[in-house]
């Protein structure tokens, strides 16, 4: 399909640069076979006893860091953001400006806390790391900011440390948040199981290339990143319960709906799996497993905007984001989110 399609005009106006406080204030447009506004404190209203909420707990890692070139060709100062990791201190990033970086570099972040240069190709930078594991977090929480989209236009500061982590973020590993996660609080979670509506928890470290627009001019031409996904057996469980009983799967988030449809059989059964997925999710693909997705507003001509179109319709979700644009609700990852049941053009 062309690209093309997907695109549409936003005013820099209705991009959030802060969430809203409290998250679950949040408003909420409601897509089923007409559009309705809500706001997420409602959710459980808009959701039936028996449904089940599929939660990413992935934890957004302060992935970006300022660091300075070695003396040896002569200092220069560098900003660099974690992509996706490579095992044992290894680190695929994004590097501004990367043309002062090559082969062989190191790169100082702090005291005693460098990498080395490994490949340059682009915009993009392999680093070794002097250590991994949980000794490599331990610094990036002392010395990282969390790594915002770029179209906000500003760097992470100590209020976006507690903003852009859902309040049951656990696994980290994430470079970017499951931004439709932000809007829940405690007092929402407990009202939704008092409702009767369950949750299960599912893990995708999702990754920085998620909200970036496609450059191809054609979806078949488009690669997709990979991202580490897991699903445990309690978690396919609940999911599968719920299905047999009657109970709609909601996805909480794009994220969460391509780790279920990765796993889902043709009967749409989920499994335990591990691994990574790199599904693309287009119009006119055959959804198995998810009914209903919460999702925020995206960037034109994203992945993440042809999957609502193939979700909803690619008419039905236009007609969305226009009143969506016309009644002011907040756009992308600070923003306020739609609920989508799944209407099939």
């Amino acid at each position: 399909m062309k690209v093309e399609l997907f695109d549409f005009e936003l005013p820099r106006e209705a991009i959030a640069d802060r969430p809203v406080s409290p998250r679950d204030s949040s408003r909420m447009l409601c897509i089923g076979d007409r559009l309705a506004d809500a706001h997420v404190r409602d959710l459980a209203k808009r959701l039936s006893p028996g449904d089940v909420l599929v939660f990413n707990d992935t934890r957004v890692i302060p992935a970006r860091m300022k660091g300075v070139r070695s003396a040896e060709r002569g200092e220069a100062h560098v900003e660099v953001t974690l992509l996706q990791p490579a095992g044992d201190g290894n680190w695929t990033t994004l590097a501004k400006p990367a043309k002062r970086l090559r082969k062989g570099d190191t790169v100082t972040f702090g005291s005693g806390f460098s990498a080395q240069v490994t490949r340059r190709e682009g915009p993009e930078v392999d680093l070794l790391f002097d250590r991994s594991g949980d000794d490599l977090l331990e610094v990036l929480d002392r010395q990282g900011s969390m790594p915002l989209p770029p179209y906000m236009g500003r760097d992470g500061d100590a209020q976006d440390l507690v903003d852009y982590q859902t309040v049951y973020a656990d696994e980290a590993g994430a470079v970017a948040a499951p931004t439709a996660g932000l809007h829940f609080t405690p007092e929402l979670l407990q009202d939704l199981e008092q409702a009767g509506i369950g949750r299960a928890l599912l893990t995708l470290h999702v990754g920085a290339g998620t909200f970036l627009p496609v450059t191809a001019e054609d979806t078949d031409d488009h690669k997709m990143h990979a991202e580490w996904g897991r699903i445990d057996e309690a978690a396919a469980d609940a999911i599968n319960a719920a299905r047999a009983s009657g109970g709609r799967v909601v996805a909480v988030g794009t994220t969460s709906l391509r780790l279920l449809e990765s796993t889902a059989d043709d009967n749409g059964l989920v499994q335990p799996w591990s691994g990574e997925t790199d599904i693309f999710i287009t119009p006119g693909y055959s959804f198995r497993c998810v009914d209903v997705l919460l999702t925020n507003f995206h960037l034109p001509k994203s992945t993440l905007f042809m999957l609502v179109c193939a979700f909803a319709g690619i008419k039905r979700m236009r007609e969305a984001y226009r009143h969506a644009t016309e009644t002011g609700y907040r756009f992308y990852s600070y923003g306020d989110c739609c609920l989508i049941e799944g209407v099939r053009e």
